[in-house]
């Protein structure tokens, strides 16, 4: 569109990048006059700006409220805002209380304040408290820590629960010291305020005094419970690692609201004997399934399996409270003896579980497979099912081993028989597919009624655990390929190859202990495979596991295909588990939309998202991994606190320069060894061989050695544990002069990779 000329002398015009720039810079100064004034635009030439600014509102790229421009999503000039966390600095920083989660999560704001003094108007606001603040000019140097500056206007209210932390009386009153790393400083409570809170305990507070001196002083809320139950454990992890663990009243509103689903679209399966196997002790039961022999005689040896998965997506809707909520939590977190849901009960243990003889709504394929594992086609179906059984996995394995219960007889020829006939035909695709397998048995800890820990054991790996975990990899193939095949977006579950890095090392650590494996060409797990089988009668066969896991990459979310390593698989994506991840829920959608089964599918626009709703709930993923990591060394830690100077058998998990880890025998509990307190040796650190040298006498401690250990310091708010060592190493040569210089010269990069990894717990997905 043409626009009036400029005089000679002034400024040339602005183009649209310019006037976009300095409307995102300048949030509070971002009027028409504004632009002319900072661009030096004068008499006629106020018309083209008047033109440019009109263009740039009508194809989407700034908003007008009143005078004021600024770009879509943009922050408000005044909000209220929530402070969330202080810096080492003393800068604090808040988060609007009220945003719209489609424009990204909430905004980092820098609260402008002086370290040391009050904020200007007298306010001085704390974590937690609520402040009506205006948005002004973020101060240079700030820029990559938040999105904008807020000056406070008015102190609203302060909302201390997330304040929490553990009870240390002392003469006349007592401490608290805060669990959440952002907080600082401990709190002071006057005896008459504990509530009937102990020494140990942990509780929750409110703050009544916060002066610009002193520490400030508090009332106990609440008393959450003994440091040594899982309940206060667990709650330490969820906050230390910002879980969110409150269901929103809306959200809980509009889960009890919502209707059962209909048979209006849907095709009826009631008829069909699927059935649910799961823990014991599971509360959901997301997914069914049910095989037959397949009557086709062109394919002989065949098998027909199904697969049904609760139709989480027929009560959460894109945009609902309930998706935004879900997205937030990313997946459900499994502790010991709870859950954080990632949805309400009402969906997640009512409307959305397949309970036994129950109608209930589902999305399910049914996958035809030949007499060698191979499978021929497959096919997605909205259905209306009612689960013929409810079956935990040590019912259904007994029943098929010839020792059914009352439950499982009267479907034990009819649908358990079938199942494990299908299963052992899935079985010969799987071991062509040659998948990694590793031999890494997973610890469950027990609870006594009370919380604490009663013992920790290593549940038995059953083919009834196999055959789920079969017929779910197979239905979550299905689901990326159907997608892949309609072009539509979608979420993958994708795993990479080991990184050229880390087969080296790995190739290094194997020609210790003269075993190769080739350090270039292409790498599938079937290579890591033929290793692992040549070592299983191997002494050091659990090392070279471990060592072999920890070559691997991380699995994660990306709308990008790369393929599943670990699995062998060319596509993959989750689909079976959308009560408890976001992942899922979005495959489910994708399928709803690409095959035409309802209007309740991927919305519009959806694609320019994955990217980021991909990384953010890849990063809930590893939150949660943390925060259940955390808890069970909490737990041991609190429950080996009152046996210091007991011995344990272990082995050693981990190797750093700075010392060993060690893994008990009987509880898998980990410990830290000094590489100081090891003999009278001096001991360096041998990257290659995973171990720790005798400068003079060579004896060395490998990773996977087995070895004595005392306790000598827990640490349970940490979740710490020191050890001493009892054992000798092994006999060994001292590491030749010019290794042992490159060891002492070069600072220790090996922590995390050499630190050990837990496998406590319920198993994640692949």
């Amino acid at each position: 569109m043409p626009r009036k000329p400029r005089p000679d002398d002034a400024l040339p015009f602005p183009t649209r990048e310019a006037v976009l720039r300095f409307i995102t810079e300048h949030p509070t100064r971002a009027t028409k006059r504004d632009i002319a004034k900072a661009f030096d635009v004068k008499g006629e030439a106020r018309v083209g700006l008047k033109l440019l600014l009109k263009e740039l509102e009508g194809e989407g790229l700034i908003e007008r409220h009143a005078k004021r421009l600024s770009q879509p999503g943009a922050l408000p000039p005044v909000l209220v805002c929530e402070v969330v966390s202080r810096d080492a600095e003393g800068d604090v920083f808040a988060e609007p209380v009220t945003w719209d989660e489609e424009n990204g999560p909430p905004p980092k704001l820098l609260v402008l304040a002086k370290a040391g003094r009050r904020q200007e108007g007298g306010i001085n606001p704390g974590i937690g408290d609520r402040i009506l603040g205006r948005i002004t000019d973020m101060p240079r140097g700030y820029e990559a820590v938040a999105r904008a500056a807020v000056r406070p206007i008015k102190l609203l209210d302060r909302r201390p629960e997330g304040i929490m932390g553990v009870v240390r009386l002392t003469a006349g009153g007592a401490r608290v010291s805060p669990i959440s790393k952002k907080q600082h400083h401990e709190f002071v409570i006057d005896t008459e305020h504990l509530n009937g809170a102990e020494d140990g305990d942990l509780v929750t507070l409110d703050v009544h005094r916060a002066g610009r001196y002193g520490l400030p002083q508090a009332k106990v809320r609440e008393r959450v419970g003994s440091m040594k139950s899982e309940k206060a454990v667990s709650m330490i992890a969820i906050l230390a690692n910002e879980i969110p663990y409150v269901f929103p009243d809306a959200v809980i509103a509009e889960a009890e609201a919502a209707p059962a689903a209909s048979m209006a679209g849907r095709e009826d399966w009631r008829d069909l004997p699927l059935v649910t196997i799961d823990p014991a002790d599971a509360k959901d039961h997301d997914d069914a399934v049910h095989a037959t022999p397949d009557p086709d005689p062109a394919n002989p040896g065949g098998v027909i399996v199904t697969v049904a998965i609760a139709d989480v997506a027929a009560y959460v809707r894109p945009g609902s409270a309930l998706d935004k909520e879900a997205l937030k939590r990313g997946n459900s977190v499994y502790f010991p003896d709870r859950v954080i849901p990632m949805l309400p009960e009402r969906i997640s243990n009512d409307l959305c579980s397949l309970k036994e003889g129950v109608d209930r709504p589902a999305l399910a394929v049914r996958m035809i497979f030949d007499e060698s594992g191979h499978k021929r086609r497959h096919s997605f179906h909205r259905v209306m099912m009612r689960s013929a059984a409810k079956l935990a996995y040590q019912e259904a394995q007994a029943a098929v081993d010839g020792r059914p219960s009352e439950r499982a007889a009267p479907i034990l020829e009819t649908v358990l028989r079938p199942l494990w006939d299908a299963y052992a035909v899935l079985s010969r695709g799987r071991a062509a597919r040659e998948p990694l397998e590793l031999d890494l048995p997973e610890r469950k800890v027990l609870l006594k009624p009370d919380g604490t820990v009663d013992k920790v054991v290593t549940p038995e790996r059953l083919d009834a655990h196999k055959l789920i975990e079969e017929f779910m990899i197979q239905a979550n193939v299905a689901a990326a390929e159907t997608l892949e095949a309609k072009r539509s977006p979608l979420v993958y579950r994708i795993h990479d190859q080991p990184s050229l890095s880390k087969i080296e090392s790995l190739s290094d650590f194997l020609q210790t202990l003269d075993l190769k494996i080739a350090k270039q060409g292409s790498f599938t797990a079937g290579i890591f495979n033929r290793l692992l089988t040549k070592v299983e009668n191997h002494p050091n066969a659990q090392l070279i596991n471990e060592v072999v896991l920890r070559s691997q990459s991380q699995a994660e979310y990306s709308p990008l295909n790369i393929g599943h390593f670990g699995l062998n698989l060319r596509r993959y994506a989750h689909f079976t588990s959308p009560i408890r991840r976001y992942a899922d829920l979005i495959v489910h959608r994708a399928l709803i939309r690409a095959l035409g089964l309802g209007d309740d599918g991927l919305p519009t626009g959806i694609e320019e998202r994955l990217e980021r709703i991909a990384a953010d709930i890849s990063a809930a993923e590893r939150r949660a991994m943390q925060a259940e990591r955390e808890t069970i060394d909490r737990l041991i830690a609190e429950w080996l606190s009152d046996k210091i100077g007991a011995t344990f058998r272990g082995r050693i998990a981990g190797v750093t320069k700075a010392g060993l880890f060690v893994k008990l025998a009987d509880t898998g509990a980990d410990g830290f060894i000094p590489a100081s307190t090891i003999g009278a040796d001096y001991y360096a650190y041998d990257e290659v061989r995973h171990a720790l040298v005798g400068s003079r006498t060579g004896e060395t401690y490998q990773l996977g050695d087995t070895v004595d250990v005392k306790l000598v310091e827990v640490a349970p708010l940490a979740g710490a544990m020191r050890f001493e060592i009892l054992s000798d190493g092994r006999s060994g040569r001292p590491m030749a002069r010019s290794r042992l210089r490159s060891s002492l010269r070069h600072p220790d990069r090996s922590g995390e990779r050499n630190a050990p990894r837990k496998t406590y717990g319920p198993r994640r997905g692949r």
